[in-house]
């Protein structure tokens, strides 16, 4: 997804398998964690320990943004409950090759960091993961060797030990390395074994598994919780059929879909990514309603457009919008009626 700092723009932009009756017990309670709590001597998970992140088995993830752009202006609080996943937008490159840091907007309200982790633990106490999302638009963070990697793995999990970050989200919209992200991510996990890790790649980034970001995808298929590719500011685009399809409609939605879902993601591993309002995005976004449809299509073969799936995908993970900012600006139909929804698949 592209996620501008001004304008109205946010371009281009799993559930973990777990083991045994554990996988089993949480499937049934509709649960599926995003790991189990894990300390590296590096890296150990800050006090109180112990919040193992949770996923829904189908989640509706956001993008809260940390700066304004003349949405509307929220703190961490008050982010609909709808909202699963919280991407914290965004941690930007420092001057050390791969690294990343984060800095509160003013311009959001805070009196101070400890009112933001406040709201971080009060988001996650409610049930809610909390993960910063690294890039957007403009981020130009570049992660191309050894160094990078680890400087970036590094980085990131400090941020996430000294704020309480449940994990991150990969919002590059100029390129990535896929051998040295992957990289970077196992990294990250190893000290974060519950890690939730999110990402939101351009449409063209998934049109085929030998692309550098769907590639990353499944070097991290093993912890990787959602792709919520940016199904806007694309054009038209391929779907699994070979056919082209047109953006802003339920075909674009779910024959891009099917390209994730045929080409070796797990369908808990897939999400429809849209703009919360025609405002969020320069081109793209569609009314709740046809989020629903393609949602009804992929995951039980009704609603669909001339598009229709060989098979159903009834674990498919949920959607996401940019961002939670513009959905409330716009009253919240995101969050009500695609949060319903997705919340009331079976």
């Amino acid at each position: 997804m592209v996620r501008a700092r001004s304008g109205t723009s946010r371009n281009r932009l799993t559930a973990r398998l777990l083991a045994g009756l554990t996988a089993t017990a949480l499937t049934s309670a509709g649960i599926l964690a995003a790991g189990t709590a894990h300390a590296s001597r590096d890296h150990p998970r800050p006090s109180p320990a112990a919040h193992t992140a949770a996923v829904p088995r189908h989640a509706v993830t956001g993008y809260w943004q940390n700066f304004n752009n003349g949405a509307t202006v929220q703190k961490l609080k008050d982010v609909d409950d709808a909202y699963d996943i919280i991407a914290v937008s965004f941690a930007e490159a420092t001057g050390t090759p791969g690294a990343v840091d984060f800095h509160l907007d003013p311009a959001v309200g805070y009196g101070s960091t400890d009112e933001f982790k406040a709201d971080i633990k009060a988001k996650q106490a409610a049930g809610k993961s909390v993960i910063l999302s690294v890039g957007g638009e403009r981020g130009a963070v570049s992660v191309n060797d050894d160094a990078s990697a680890r400087n970036f793995a590094d980085s990131l999990n400090g941020l996430m030990d000294a704020y309480g970050f449940d994990g991150v989200d990969i919002d590059l919209e100029n390129g990535l390395n896929a051998t040295y992200m992957t990289q970077a991510l196992k990294a990250v996990h190893a000290a974060h074994s519950d890690v939730v890790v999110t990402m939101a790649p351009q449409t063209i980034d998934m049109q085929s598994p030998q692309n550098e970001y769907f590639k990353t995808a499944l070097g991290i298929k093993d912890f990787l919780t959602v792709v919520n590719m940016q199904y806007y500011n694309s054009g038209s685009m391929n779907g699994c059929d070979g056919k082209v399809y047109s953006q802003g409609s339920v075909d674009f939605l779910t024959s891009l879909a099917c390209i994730q879902l045929t080409g070796g993601l797990d369908p808990s591993q897939v999400g429809i990514g849209v703009p919360a309002s025609s405002r969020a995005a320069g081109s793209g976004y569609v009314a709740p309603s046809v989020v629903n449809d393609a949602l009804d299509c992929l995951t039980q073969g009704t609603h669909c457009g001339s598009f229709k799936p060989s098979k159903t995908y009834p674990g498919l993970r949920g959607a996401m919008t940019w961002s939670t900012n513009w959905d409330a600006a716009g009253g919240g139909a995101f969050a009500r009626q695609v949060g319903a929804h997705v919340h009331g698949l079976p």
